[in-house]
């Protein structure tokens, strides 16, 4: 059986190897973003999956670091433009690349890193590599349909919670699922096993994403990492904003229009009122039975792959860390 790597040993030859990336091309104006925004760190999730899953059939790891930086220089590609599209000042406690340099810079930069993305993609062995590319183009188109949803949302009041979701599955979780996939792919893994594990990336991502909406009004500030409220501050539709406005009536829904229509209201009041109507609503319980359902799903597809549970172990554990995190 193949050796089995830990989380930890996996996260640490990413962060090497795309910390050892080096783009020797000129200008340097272009390249000098990539390099800072790759430098902010983060999770590395989307490649640690990748390599986890590959890691189910393989131990030769590192024959997919290349592939796995490049999910890794995608990701990182759309959170650049993310941060564009919100005006946002900070991503992970750092200064934006807009805010840093420009948006001209900002936007030339975030494309080479969509064209560095799919060179090292590609460069996988080319028995795999038709099968690659079109899941992972599949994917980023898939991305950007998700991100058209959300803007689209933010003028609107009547957003279901089957939008929501699958606005939620195309944003977040598809990258998530694309990225496990892809390592059972290259692997040469069974198709069954790769279809289980695509869709325990699904519903994993759907657990993780509801539990953020859950965490962002009722988690702890000091362990959350950031400010509670945020979401409500910006009338951001999350699911229990989506849910709320679905299950309001008579004064409570006047009282919840009031606050998303109120032009510069006192941050702390808006956030202390809008959680009491969720409370009043009970739409908290609604979203933790979310996470749990797609988190129960994601177990499920993840038990389904045929392979002994002990192989899965690791795997299994980053999945019931995520969907269960408290930041």
């Amino acid at each position: 059986m193949p050796l089995m790597y830990t989380s930890d040993k996996l996260l640490s030859l990413v962060d090497d190897y795309i910390a050892r990336l080096c783009f020797d091309r000129q200008p340097a104006g272009l390249y000098n973003p990539v390099v800072y925004v790759l430098s902010m760190g983060g999770k590395r999730l989307r490649p640690l999956l990748m390599l986890l899953a590959y890691n189910l059939y393989r131990e030769d790891v590192e024959r997919v670091l290349p592939s796995a930086a490049g999910i890794e220089i995608y990701h990182n590609y759309t959170l650049l433009h993310d941060d564009l599209m919100d005006r946002a000042d900070l991503r992970r406690g750092k200064t934006t690349v807009h805010k840093l340099w420009n948006d001209n810079v900002a936007i030339l930069s975030g494309d080479a890193m969509l064209v560095l993305a799919y060179q090292y993609m590609a460069r996988c062995a080319d028995a795999r590599l038709k099968e690659v590319m079109d899941l992972f183009s599949h994917t980023a188109l898939e991305i950007c349909e998700g991100q058209q949803w959300d803007m689209e949302f933010e003028s609107r009041l009547d957003v279901s919670e089957a939008e929501y979701i699958e606005m939620i599955r195309l944003k977040t979780s598809v990258l998530l699922a694309a990225s496990l996939k892809t390592g059972a792919l290259l692997a040469g893994a069974p198709q069954a096993d790769a279809d289980a594990l695509y869709q325990t990336g699904v519903s994993m991502g759907l657990a993780f994403q509801l539990r953020d909406d859950w965490l962002d009004v009722y988690g702890d500030t000091a362990r959350f990492g950031k400010n509670i409220g945020g979401d409500i501050l910006c009338n951001k539709k999350t699911f229990l904003l989506v849910k709320a406005l679905e299950c309001a009536s008579g004064e409570t829904a006047c009282q919840l229009k009031r606050w998303l229509e109120a032009d510069c209201p006192d941050a702390a009041e808006k956030v202390a009122a809008v959680t009491a109507l969720y409370d009043r609503l009970g739409v908290g319980p609604m979203c933790e039975a979310r996470v749990e359902a797609y988190s129960t799903r994601a177990l499920a597809c993840l038990d389904s792959v045929a392979l002994p549970a002990a192989r899965k172990h690791e795997l299994e554990g980053l999945v019931r860390k995520l969907v269960h995190r408290e930041v």
